[in-house]
């Protein structure tokens, strides 16, 4: 991987991930600058990195190749707004923002960038994310490379051709976590219910779900239906619990689910 400058404009979560995965994986901590006003963010992943940390986003960003904008969408205007003097013409911009448009970077940072938007999942947190990207027509194929190095540093990316389906990729993976979470939730509730401690319900379930994941990728040339019918036995308990998420509209209900997903991310697109 091409060594850059980069820095990284807020340091939450997804912040700290990629910074984690970009120095494990052999990136040089000294071309990685994080820009937060919170010193209890910043000064953490200097601690732990090495890395190079300030509370001044304009010194940061001239320094620097790339730029990684990770801060709330709701800020992202007031973040950039200060930074539109500089010029970008040479520089990478990565958005991990969601709802906000490529296009609206442009309106924010009062030029014409060089663009890629990208959504990631949580478990980027412990190098198992799911990465959406999208280019703009902007981008070098070199750009484009790179970017796709830095976010396999967390994870899988998967690259789209229209930036609507970003919004795709929110419901199918960005919110899936989620999902899955609820799922495993409600079992542990359930199995809690019938007396088992918390502790050994958590246990219980989240075994089951790693081990069903863990099978699902050695048999990865079945489908998803295939490795269902094969704990199903006709007659059996885990036919009777299938028939009643049947009956319960499983199915539709998460198709259901992610459509509302798309449906709130492209109201977002419209606030900002």
């Amino acid at each position: 991987m091409e060594h850059r400058n980069i820095a990284f404009i807020g340091a939450g979560n997804m912040a700290h991930a990629i910074i984690a995965g970009l120095v494990n994986g052999g990136y040089p901590a000294k071309n990685i600058t994080v820009s937060s006003p919170s010193e209890v963010r910043r000064e953490p992943l200097e601690k732990e990195f090495a890395i190079q940390s300030t509370c001044d986003n304009i010194n940061a960003v001239e320094n620097a190749d790339v730029i990684v904008l990770a801060v709330k969408p709701q800020m992202m205007a007031e973040v950039c707004k200060p930074l539109q003097h500089i010029d970008f013409s040479q520089k990478l911009v990565l958005t991990i923002a969601a709802g906000i448009p490529a296009s609206r970077y442009n309106d924010y940072l009062a030029t014409s960038l060089r663009l890629i938007r990208i959504m990631p999942n949580t478990p980027a947190l412990v190098g198992k994310g799911l990465s959406g990207m999208f280019a703009q027509n902007t981008i070098t194929p070199e750009d484009k490379q790179f970017a796709d190095a830095l976010m396999k540093s967390v994870g899988m990316t998967v690259w789209v051709e229209q930036e609507s389906a970003i919004n795709d990729i929110i419901a199918v993976a960005g919110s899936a976590p989620a999902y899955f979470f609820l799922f495993m939730e409600s079992m542990q509730q359930e199995a809690e219910r019938l007396g088992f401690s918390a502790d050994v319900a958590r246990a219980i379930v989240q075994q089951a779900a790693s081990g069903s994941t863990a099978l699902a990728e050695k048999q990865n040339s079945l489908p998803f239906s295939t490795l269902r019918e094969q704990v199903t036995s006709k007659g059996g308990t885990t036919a009777a619990a299938l028939a009643q998420f049947y009956a319960g509209k499983l199915p539709e209900n998460v198709a259901l689910a992610m459509q509302a997903a798309i449906k709130r991310a492209q109201e977002m697109e419209k606030q900002f």
